[in-house]
């Protein structure tokens, strides 16, 4: 069986934290408990506005996790110097607006090919693996291939909210775009909004070699703590992929 990787996006719990500020509860160790409960990576991603993850967390990420960590980051000079600073395994490019409560699409890679080359080109040229969240769009694939990414991030946001044949329709395309991907020679992840109940035809989906997982874990934490919460991610994962 060729094992799925799960990145948990540990985001949620420092936006908890910053609810009443201080120092409780800390993401890194959310991170930790991830690690311990199956988690190959941890994914974090720094706003502009600092809304949940800040600057000491990322740098503190980066030393103390054992773990890959994936650094999500909007297209700006400032993102590209915190990356280049702490230099990631991963640094994952997402769209991002001040006034979206979370990010709702994937980025228009084939529309902003002359303003992302040269983020990408220094973020590769650092060692950094770069990857594009974008919408299972075969044109946006393409564009990210010749940016230079070597990963795109498939928005399965779309599909997880959508219902019957209106959430078939969805799953088709992340399907299709998945193994357009492979095709052309990207490694795809897929993530956002990913459940219980939507998680497993994603994962069985073998073109995808990882997914990326937050808001519903740190959700379902309250409930079953985070331990047990990912650990039943991690078996749902697995069984799709023993199929």
């Amino acid at each position: 069986m060729e094992k799925l990787r799960l990145g948990v996006n540990i985001d949620h719990v420092a936006t908890i934290r910053n609810a009443r500020g201080g120092l409780h509860p800390d993401p890194v160790r959310a991170a930790r408990l991830a690690v311990e409960a199956g988690a190959d990576g941890i994914t974090a991603h720094l706003r502009e506005d600092r809304r949940h993850i800040s600057d000491r967390d990322i740098a503190r990420l980066a030393t103390e996790i054992d773990r890959p960590l994936n650094f999500e980051m909007a297209a700006t000079e400032e993102m590209l110097s915190i990356a280049l600073r702490h230099r990631p395994h991963a640094a994952c490019i997402v769209p991002e607006r001040r006034e979206e409560r979370t990010t709702e699409g994937g980025l228009d890679a084939a529309g902003g090919l002359a303003a992302l080359a040269p983020i990408v080109g220094r973020l590769a040229g650092a060692g950094i693996r770069v990857s594009l969240f974008v919408e299972p769009a075969l044109k946006q694939l393409d564009a990210a291939k010749k940016l230079g990414a070597v990963v795109v991030e498939l928005h399965t946001g779309a599909y997880c909210e959508a219902e019957g044949v209106e959430r078939d329709r969805h799953f088709a395309r992340i399907a299709a775009a998945a193994a357009h991907a492979e095709a052309i020679g990207l490694e795809c992840h897929a993530g956002h909004g990913l459940a219980y109940d939507s998680v497993v035809p994603v994962a069985a989906i073998r073109s995808i070699v990882e997914l990326n997982i937050g808001h519903f874990l740190i959700g379902e934490a309250i409930f079953s703590g985070l331990e047990n919460a990912i650990r039943r991610m991690r078996a749902l994962l697995d069984k799709a992929r023993a199929v």
